[in-house]
């Protein structure tokens, strides 16, 4: 098998080892149910505790305030479907054009069943526009949604000003914050939102494992019914060797984060800077913004993104030419769809998104590899030579 160079770790991330050996007791021999009435099953009840600590640890909440879930999806579909089906008298969503399709596909759908959905929009470097987004926030609203970090662009929105604009008419405020748990520091006593989702495996977690965060007296119904589990928010057997992999994710990310951050940005900034001084008719999409430090998103004209991915391939170089839930389609980002990059632009991005695995010397291969590669493929397009 040859050498890899994993830059999309915006799709999904490599579990850290720690992480994998803490969870293997729970595969093996600590196999009970953590709701049993025996010392069996409930020794592992307290490292599912432990667990929720941890996480709430990263966020700066109660642990009360944490229910496990699946994933990121399932988190974000209990924090919206939750909520309108809690709300008696409104059923209006806020979102913005630029979600994953967690939120979006799930507002839409939501849509169809009568709730009144509304999505904001944004600028060329992908800022909210915030005028929008403060006269959408009418009498019917029962919850707006708005992501912290854009796993597309990197760009982030600012959540705590967002949150206080939304609490202030009395709707209730989630963040996707998928992207961003792990990356950035996030402190939910200063910023008032009332839910938060996260997705393990986008913080060297497992697939397979995410949480969503509710703020104590945040009134949604379950999503998931079934059990007694996580306090009768969320039925179903707990997943305990994944919760305690998701913990121990969470404990790094806490403890390793501001140097992580520095080493990954760093990184992250150079490989931007060569690739936009080697690569004529280049952009980096969002850059204007503040972005998450692991992410770039640089648009390479009159190229086609899935061609610059599958001769990158041919080289062990992994990025992406869109979030992961879309990259199977040939039609351009709905995200830089809304940002209005020119056409020639559009089908032309990449996305690189690092990790503290990530080397410098990979970094020097994409700088030395990609130019040429863009070269070639602008040689044969039927645009003509860009440069």
């Amino acid at each position: 098998m040859k050498e890899v160079v994993y830059l999309d770790n915006n799709a999904t991330t490599r579990p850290a080892p720690e992480v994998v050996e803490a969870m293997m007791p729970y595969l093996t021999e600590r196999y009970g149910n953590p709701s049993s009435i025996y010392s069996f099953g409930g020794d592992v009840k307290k490292e599912v505790d432990k667990a929720r600590a941890q996480v709430a640890a990263l966020l700066n909440c109660s642990p009360e305030e944490i229910i496990f879930t699946s994933c990121g999806t399932e988190s974000d579909n209990m924090a919206v479907r939750g909520r309108l089906l809690a709300s008696k008298e409104r059923s209006a969503i806020v979102t913005t054009k630029v979600e994953h399709p967690a939120i979006l596909n799930t507002c839409r759908s939501l849509k169809t069943h009568g709730s009144r959905v509304e999505e904001v929009g944004v600028n060329y470097d992908g800022a909210l526009d915030m005028e929008q987004l403060k006269g959408s926030l009418l009498s019917d609203v029962a919850i707006a949604s708005v992501m912290w970090g854009n796993n597309e662009t990197g760009v982030i929105f600012p959540i705590a000003k967002i949150a206080e604009m939304v609490k202030e008419k009395g709707i209730v405020m989630h963040t996707d914050a998928v992207q961003a748990v792990g990356k950035v520091p996030i402190d939910l006593a200063k910023v008032p939102v009332d839910m938060l989702s996260l997705s393990g495996h986008k913080l060297h977690a497992p697939k397979g494992i995410g949480a969503l965060f509710v703020r104590k007296g945040t009134k949604i119904a379950p999503y998931m019914t079934g059990g007694h589990q996580e306090s009768n928010r969320r039925g179903g057997t707990e997943n305990v060797p994944y919760i305690v992999g998701l913990g121990k994710a969470c404990e790094l990310a806490m403890n390793e984060m501001e140097g992580q951050v520095k080493k990954i940005s760093t990184m992250r900034d150079r490989l931007e800077r060569e690739l936009l001084r080697l690569c004529p008719n280049t952009t980096s999409n969002g850059a204007n913004s503040e972005r998450l430090p692991n992410t770039t998103n640089i648009s390479f004209q009159y190229v086609e993104g899935e061609a610059i991915l599958l001769l990158m391939n041919e080289l062990g170089i992994c990025a992406s030419s869109g979030s992961a839930c879309t990259s199977g389609s040939l039609d351009p980002s709905h995200v830089l769809k809304a940002m209005d990059i020119p056409f020639t632009l559009l089908h032309g991005s990449i996305r690189f998104s690092l990790s503290h695995y990530n080397t410098e010397e990979e970094i020097d291969l994409v700088i030395k590899e990609l130019p040429p590669i863009i070269k070639r493929l602008r040689d044969i397009s039927p645009f003509g030579r860009a440069d």
